[in-house]
């Protein structure tokens, strides 16, 4: 990985991108063909899966909420992973609504294999 802050830049933004073919192709740069993104109660496979789990957290968190997403504190990467911690808050301002932990473990080839997302408040 030679661009870690870059790389999670564009992961953070990815959520809150209102184009949706501009979100499609960042999926598409980031995630492996057949990665994963798991949550909790949350499986996204394939770039097809991620993409709808991407535009659904978009469609009801950014664009009818609201808010927008961004990186708190503490990115790291070593060995073909990343952490890293984001808030949810207003997009205007205001308290922080959520904060979140993902992992991300990497394929060979530097895009995420799997992603798995932590809830923390």
């Amino acid at each position: 990985m030679n661009d870690i802050a870059s790389f999670v830049d564009r992961y953070i933004n990815v959520w809150n991108e209102p184009d949706a073919e501009r979100r499609r192709q960042t999926i598409r740069d980031l995630w492996y063909e057949d990665a994963r993104h798991l949550a909790r109660t949350i499986e996204a496979v394939g770039h097809a899966g991620i993409e709808s789990r991407v535009a659904t957290a978009y469609e009801k968190w950014v664009k009818e909420k609201g808010n927008v997403f961004r990186l708190r504190d503490g990115v790291d990467g070593h060995h073909d992973t990343i952490k890293l911690r984001w808030e949810m808050l207003p997009a205007g301002g205001g308290e922080v609504i959520s904060i979140g932990f993902d992992f991300l473990v990497l394929a060979d080839d530097g895009r995420i294999r799997t992603g798995y997302q932590f809830i923390e408040a």
